[in-house]
């Protein structure tokens, strides 16, 4: 059976997948070390957060920066049928595998989404609209499926897509000329703790782009692809980012920003923000 995932986190109804089936080391977004398969010491009994209003100044920064995609009420109510690692510890290890895996293919269907709206191209769109659907019936398989998936084909298939889709959105607002004319501006660039304020980057092509800590306050980003840009501590105050390329919620999380700041219909404002 295989369904339309939402690729919002529904934490209700997900066995706190994220806190258990990942690891991650101390650190300035983590106060403490947690091995990957093993429970946090902030989860309750019934899988929630108990420090969940608190995270960010009690050290874990790095738990609002998160999101499965939605991965995790899937794997846990559609592949495992509702019961958890706690009920059943025979299924542990499968289930945090499967996550892992689902989160990966949920995040490529977040893109191919994107990617099927913004094309000009009915051929591309129609692409991106097959490789959803392969990708939406592997990730609501059962978990020999899910685990079976060849997870690294599908990211070049959906990787060639987007770059596609994204240099014909580009072309459109001139992105060619003006990475000619501005070297910094390409992607992989390292424009840590650059003051780009009020800069029109419309169209260019910031993937991969190292932007921690940079300045974009009131810039216009419109279509620039943001594709795996690195956000933490970005200023986007006052920022366009409405039609911006492939940009997620984790890595709005990541950054900074305020009421003014323009974001996608489908992102949502960080707490933090505010």
């Amino acid at each position: 059976m295989t369904i339309s995932p939402t690729l919002r986190p529904d934490c209700g109804n997900c066995f706190a997948l994220c806190c258990t089936a990942l690891g991650f080391a101390r650190s300035a977004d983590f106060a403490i070390d947690k091995p990957a398969a093993s429970a946090c010491p902030n989860m309750a009994s019934d899988f929630s957060c108990t420090i969940h209003q608190r995270l960010r100044p009690r050290g874990f920064s790095g738990c609002t920066v998160f999101d499965c995609f939605g991965a995790g009420q899937v794997v846990s109510q559609l592949t495992f049928g509702g019961t958890s690692w706690v009920q059943d510890p025979l299924s542990k290890s499968s289930m945090f595998a499967v996550f892992k895996v689902v989160k990966q293919l949920h995040e490529m269907l977040w893109y191919l989404s994107e990617a099927q709206q913004r094309a000009f191209d009915p051929e591309l769109a129609a692409t991106a609209g097959q490789l959803s659907s392969d990708i939406e019936t592997t990730a609501g398989g059962d978990a020999s499926a899910v685990l079976a998936a060849d997870v690294e084909r599908l990211h070049a298939g959906v990787r060639a897509l987007l770059m596609e889709v994204s240099a014909e959105v580009r072309a459109s607002y001139g992105a060619e000329g003006r990475e000619r004319f501005d070297g910094g501006i390409h992607p992989g660039a390292d424009l840590m703790g650059t003051n780009l304020a009020g800069r029109r980057l419309c169209g260019s092509d910031l993937r991969g782009a190292y932007l921690i800590g940079a300045n974009l306050e009131h810039s216009d980003l419109t279509a620039a692809d943001l594709l795996g840009a690195d956000l933490r501590d970005t200023r986007l105050h006052g920022a366009n980012l409405a039609k911006t390329l492939y940009v997620t919620q984790p890595q709005i999380n990541a950054a900074q920003g305020n009421f003014e700041t323009r974001l996608p219909e489908r992102l949502i404002t960080p707490a933090h923000w505010h």
